[in-house]
């Protein structure tokens, strides 16, 4: 039985490559491969469909996980005042900087603040008081800071007793 020789290659042409579930790294950079030399047929739609979603929700986990930590250290600086510090303070301005870089990036997720930090509210109130020892009716049952103070670099919430 004689063999069939493979089909003749293009110059310049790419194959498929590696599946999703085999090398994601080189199957990522093969799609980018492919889809810039315009064989679309060889591209794997499907995943690079669920990528891009994918990137989305990765951009919305890192705003609610940076929205946490930063409203988590505001309600110590207010509810513990006697334990504030120079980290405390590089750790506010650190992840406000953060947000400040993941707005400016992706300026759509400001619409999702106020929903991101009720999510990750209950969590960051549950740290606080775990991290410094108050009891956790201690600190309000909502946060109790504005979208606008929390993003606000110069905002630092006082004191209970301080007007």
């Amino acid at each position: 039985m004689a063999e069939t020789a493979a089909p003749p290659r293009l110059a310049g042409s790419l194959d498929r490559g590696p599946g999703y579930d085999e090398d994601f790294l080189l199957w990522t950079e093969r799609q980018a491969a492919l889809i810039r030399a315009g064989q679309l047929e060889l591209v794997d739609w499907d995943n690079v469909a669920g990528e891009i979603e994918a990137m989305g929700s990765r951009e919305r986990r890192e705003l609610g996980t940076r929205l946490k930590v930063l409203v988590m250290h505001l309600l110590k600086w207010q509810f513990q005042p006697q334990g504030r510090s120079g980290s405390w303070r590089s750790t506010i301005n650190d992840q406000r900087d953060e947000l400040e870089q993941l707005l400016a990036d992706d300026p759509s997720l400001r619409r999702e603040i106020d929903s991101a930090v009720r999510k990750r509210y209950r969590t960051a109130r549950a740290n606080a008081a775990g991290e410094t020892g108050l009891p956790l009716k201690s600190l309000p049952a909502r946060c109790p800071y504005a979208a606008e103070q929390i993003l606000d670099e110069t905002f630092f919430p006082g004191p209970i007793d301080e007007t």
